[in-house]
Order: structure tokens, then C-alpha cells, then sequence
């Protein structure tokens, strides 16, 4: 008895004294562990053995050795240093959060940013061994790696080590939550009947099966989902789809009775989540597709049979929706707008009243999401931003940077939500009371970018790429600009960033076909000063048709005035001013009979033609 309370206190003491570890002590024990392992340096992204943008707990590794904690980031450390690469979305929040230790942020596509071999191979020298786990990086990206490193003088790179094992004892363990069947009346299409379609674009591609590993990829096809990611409703498994069978690798503890019968009645088997190595070794079709960016790189070197390299067909399926994903899209836009009319005809009198900080107004703003019908959760972090602020691209408020609201500039809201029948994402730039005149021209700048996409027509087939343009053109004359992309897809009751499809400066060549949401959302950050986004989600639908093929063009699905308040109204194209006059009165007409006289009332001044 008094060797185990020993033993547990020693236990505890380890957790505690982990959980209290810095940054730059996690380093150290790191540097141990490479030590005795002879590496020069290791890698650590931000995804996990599935490749996803928003990764459970245990796995966000990258986070726990560097202390930042943005989507999208890649650290390295040395024996002797540190260093983070990360977008321009994260620039300012990255200084913010690496300041006091020893990693050095790598801005990523800005003049002077040292590639992750070059700076290896200038830190580390030729010859060198680095090391990354190769179960939670791409095939593709290490493929890649391996190629850059070699060019380095020859430095070599491992692939079987996690050092996190070693070092992270307080890990929190795989998500063990209950996995729920999807409904028809919100899905339109059977698992059964996906299947099939899948299988028929295997076939077209000359592939027997394929693996599949993205989350939301198998949430789609199963339809089932899931608690495992934060906000967005997937779950932690594999898909392995041959000619004949299909096996769904999952810890078991997940399927309830009623989901496990209706997996056997869809034909669908069940293995261990940790057995899908071993189903891959036991293949016995001829060959088998792999996404190379999606397949880690572990399971990737698993396969004896041919494989077929290529994108997952499923990624462009699930991005057309069909008719009942379409209808539940828009019953999910019209909740979302009641609770966003609500919040806005609340906020500026709150704010007047005194109290309300970024943390306050977001917790309100999800508590009126909350009361409307088959509500499940928010579908990201609320970005609420205030003033300087909103010039932080993907600012999250916390107890030590939030901050009171004044009944002057913006406020920058980015929000949405998860509903059984969709998920929503919009951005609102609100003038809370006065404003200066570069706030007003910043502001009309964006949403002339804004309305520009919203009234484009354009051939099916084309690319968001090609598009973009039309975003930043006036922004660009006033020598403005943002990084970010434009816009990107928004799964079905899914996670809430979808592709392939987008709006984006870099060449992605996913082209846009009638059924595909996708977001608009131009901005202006400037720093230490304010931030300008307007973001509605929109729907590409038919056009017409002529000599020259189909044409399309974009429905906006969100239902929310947009302030106009800060409008140089001079600034603005008469079809420009007569698109917004119409989404106004659309959005007055579908909202106004599901509000209070009072909150009707409100509306009605809000979308008043300018």
C-alpha cells in the first residue's frame, strides 16, 4: 500500500512538472532524445496520421513543442535552434505566442524566407540525419522532404520516430466519443449508392480499391459523423474499399449497437483502428489508389501491391451537393441569419451600455445560435476582433488578450455554425460608432471586392484562380492587398474548410461546377491599426447556356445585412450598389417574418437601399 501511493505520487509529480514544462524545457528534453537517437534535428507538422486541418489533442505535437497553436504550421528544432514556418494568416499571433522562446517564426511566401531543407541544411550541414514520424506526414510531403534534404549535401532523413512518446506524459489519449448515424432526409444519398459511385470512378482511373484516410472523405461516405475534432463533426478511422468489400477501421468503442447494425445492413465491416497496416498487407486486389496527399507516409510504404497515385474521387464528390444537401444548406442559412439579426440588433446598444468584451459578445452571439433548431456546435473559433485586433487574420480572443468593446471602429466578427442540415460560416466588419476616413475607404474597398465575385458569371469548368482577380482588382489600385485566399468549399453538416475548389492567388486548378459552395471573402488588414472582412457562402448554380458551354454564376446562401454605415457610397459601381440594394431586400423579405416587431424593425433600417 505504501509503495503504490509512493508510485502515484511520483506519477503525479511527472505529470504535473510535464504540464508545467515551458517551451524551451520541452526543447531540451527533446535534444535528449535526439541526442541519443544521433539526429541533427526533427520535423513536426501540423496534422495527423489523416492529414486534417483541425487535428484532436493528441496529436497536435507542433503545438506542444512550440507553444503556437494556428492551424497551419511546421516546426523544427536543432541542436542548437528552432524555427516555425507559418502563412500570413498567423503572422502577428505567431510573434505573439513564440516571443520568450527559442523557436524564430519563417514567414511563409514572403521575400527572404529560407525554405525547411534549406534552413536544415545550413543549420545542420552535410551529411546530417533528421527525422520526422512518418505516420502523421503525407506521403507526398515527405517524398518531397526527402528529395530537398538530399540536395543538402546528402542529409538523410528517418521516418520511424515519435519522440513524443518519450517526452509528452500527460498526452491526452485518441477520442474514444460515439460515432451517430447521418439521417437521408439531411444526407439525399445512401451510403450504398456512394459506394457504388465510388467504386465507378475507381474503375475510370483503373484502380481495384482504395484507402481511404481524410476524415470528413469517410464521414461523407458512411454517412455517419463524429465528436473526435473540434468543431468539425468527423471521427478517428480508416476506409478500405476493394471490389468486393469494404472495412472500416475504427476502435470499437465508438459504434454503438444501432450504428454497427446499420454498418452490417450497408455492407460495411469493422477491424481495429490500429489493424489497418495489416489490412494493407493483406490487399489481395492487383493495385490499389492512394492520395498521396492524404495517406500518411507510414501506411503509404505498408502497401505491396501496384499502387495508383491520384487524387481520392471522393474529395470532388462530396463538394457537389445534391438537392436535399442544397435544401439543408439553405434551411441552415435562414437559422443562422435569425441569430445573427438577433446579435446585431443587440450589439450596438450593449456595447453603448459598457461591459461587452470580444469574449462577451462571442459567447452571446453562440448562446442565440444555440436556441435555434438541430444546433450541434459552432463550425470554427469565433474570430471576434476589435480594432487592431481584427488586423490578426485568425485571431481567437483569450482571458489575456480580450479586451473591452467602445462605441467606435470595428469590430471584425468571423463566425459559424454546425446544424444537422449544414454548416454556416460568415464574417461581418460592424462600425460600432465613429469612424475615421481610411476605415470607410479600407471598408468599400473590400466589399466592392466582395460584390465583384458575387456577381461574376463565368464558364463551368473555370478555376477559382482564375476568378480571384476580380476580388482584389480595386484594392489593388490603391496598392492594397491580403494573403489569404478569397473563399473555399463548406462541407454539409462537415468540417467547415472544404476542397479541392477555392478562391486563391496560387494556381489551384479544381474547377467550379454548378452544386459547389464555396465562401467570399476579401479583406484588408492593416497592422496595429484595424481589419476589414465580408464574408458571405455562396452557391455556384446554371446560368445559361450558349455556343460556347455552360456558364454559371453565385447564389449567396448567408441571409445577413452588411453594414452600411462605413460606405463611400462614391466609390462604388451602380451595379454594385444595385446588387447590395437587392441581397437587402432578400434578406429583409426572408428573415423579417421569423423575428419580434422590435428585431423586424431593425432589419428593416438595416437593409434600407443606399
Amino acid at each position: 500500500m505504501i509503495f503504490c501511493q509512493l508510485f502515484c505520487t511520483f506519477v503525479i509529480s511527472k505529470l504535473q512538472n510535464t504540464m508545467m514544462m515551458t517551451v524551451n524545457e520541452r526543447i531540451e528534453a527533446l535534444r535528449e532524445v535526439m541526442k541519443r537517437e544521433h539526429l541533427a534535428a526533427f520535423i513536426f507538422p501540423s496534422t495527423d496520421p489523416h492529414q486534417g486541418e483541425y487535428v484532436p489533442d493528441h496529436w497536435k505535437g507542433r503545438e506542444f513543442i512550440s507553444g503556437f497553436n494556428g492551424s497551419t504550421g511546421t516546426a523544427v528544432v536543432t541542436m542548437a535552434s528552432a524555427a516555425l514556418w507559418t502563412d500570413s494568416r498567423y503572422f502577428i499571433a505567431a510573434e505573439e505566442q513564440l516571443h520568450g522562446t527559442e523557436f524564430q517564426l519563417m514567414k511563409l511566401k514572403m521575400p527572404g524566407t529560407p525554405t525547411i531543407a534549406d534552413w536544415i541544411g545550413e543549420e545542420c550541414g552535410a551529411g546530417a540525419e533528421v527525422a520526422l514520424d512518418g505516420m502523421v506526414n503525407s506521403a507526398n510531403a515527405v517524398k518531397e522532404l526527402i528529395t530537398d534534404l538530399r540536395q543538402q549535401g546528402g542529409i538523410t532523413l528517418r521516418t520511424n520516430l515519435d519522440p513524443l512518446a518519450k517526452i509528452w506524459t500527460d498526452r491526452p489519449a485518441i477520442p474514444e466519443n460515439a460515432v451517430e448515424i447521418f439521417p437521408m432526409r439531411y444526407a439525399g444519398e445512401s451510403c450504398h449508392d456512394k459506394i457504388v459511385r465510388i467504386r465507378m470512378a475507381l474503375r475510370e482511373k483503373h484502380a481495384d480499391g482504395m484507402l481511404m484516410s481524410a476524415l470528413d472523405d469517410i464521414a461523407w461516405t458512411l454517412n455517419l459523423r463524429g465528436t473526435d475534432v473540434h468543431c468539425n463533426p468527423v471521427f478517428v478511422s480508416y476506409l478500405l474499399i476493394s471490389s468486393k468489400e469494404v472495412t472500416l477501421y475504427i476502435n470499437k468503442v465508438k459504434l454503438t449497437p444501432q450504428v454497427e447494425a446499420y454498418l452490417q445492413a450497408e455492407g460495411v465491416g469493422v477491424a481495429p483502428y490500429e489493424d489497418v497496416a495489416k489490412g494493407l498487407k493483406a490487399y489481395f486486389e492487383y493495385n490499389i489508389l492512394l492520395d498521396p496527399d492524404e495517406v500518411n507516409y507510414t501506411l503509404y510504404k505498408q502497401v505491396t501491391r501496384e499502387i495508383v497515385e491520384a487524387e481520392s474521387p471522393v474529395k470532388r464528390m462530396k463538394t457537389v451537393k445534391n438537392a436535399t444537401e442544397i435544401a439543408g444548406f439553405k434551411s441552415a442559412m435562414l437559422k443562422d441569419g435569425i441569430a445573427m439579426v438577433k446579435f446585431l440588433c443587440w450589439l450596438k446598444p450593449a456595447v453603448e451600455a459598457g461591459g461587452q468584451t470580444e469574449i462577451s459578445i462571442d459567447q452571446k452571439l453562440t448562446s442565440l445560435r444555440a436556441e435555434q433548431p438541430l444546433y450541434r456546435d459552432i463550425s470554427f473559433d469565433t474570430i471576434a476582433g476589435y480594432q487592431a485586433h481584427g488586423a490578426i487574420v485568425h485571431y481567437e480572443a483569450t482571458p489575456e488578450t480580450d479586451i473591452p468593446l467602445k462605441p467606435e471602429g470595428f469590430l471584425l466578427l468571423d463566425s459559424g455554425a454546425q446544424y444537422l442540415d449544414g454548416t454556416t460560416d460568415i464574417t461581418r466588419t460592424i462600425a460600432l460608432g465613429p469612424l475615421t476616413e481610411e476605415q470607410k475607404r479600407v471598408y468599400t474597398l473590400v466589399l466592392k471586392g466582395h460584390i465583384q465575385i458575387e456577381l461574376c458569371k463565368f464558364p463551368s469548368g473555370a478555376s477559382g484562380t482564375q476568378l480571384d482577380v476580380l476580388a482584389r482588382e480595386a484594392m489593388w489600385r490603391e496598392g492594397l492587398n491580403y494573403l489569404h485566399g478569397t473563399g473555399h468549399g463548406v462541407g454539409t453538416y462537415l468540417n467547415v474548410h472544404e476542397g479541392p475548389h477555392q478562391f486563391r492567388m496560387e494556381w489551384k486548378p479544381a474547377p467550379l461546377v454548378a452544386g459547389m459552395t464555396i465562401t467570399d471573402e476579401p479583406g484588408i488588414y492593416l497592422e496595429s491599426k484595424f481589419g476589414v472582412r465580408v464574408e458571405n457562402t455562396l452557391l455556384i448554380t446554371p446560368y445559361m447556356e450558349t455556343q460556347f458551354g455552360q456558364f454559371l454564376q453565385f447564389e449567396s446562401l448567408t441571409l445577413c445585412p452588411i453594414d452600411t454605415t462605413p460606405i463611400v457610397k462614391e466609390m462604388l459601381l451602380d451595379e454594385e450598389i444595385a446588387w447590395l440594394n437587392q441581397y437587402h431586400q432578400r434578406v429583409y423579405d426572408t428573415l423579417s417574418p421569423h423575428l419580434t416587431a422590435e428585431e423586424a424593425a431593425w432589419l428593416k433600417s438595416a437593409c434600407a437601399a443606399i
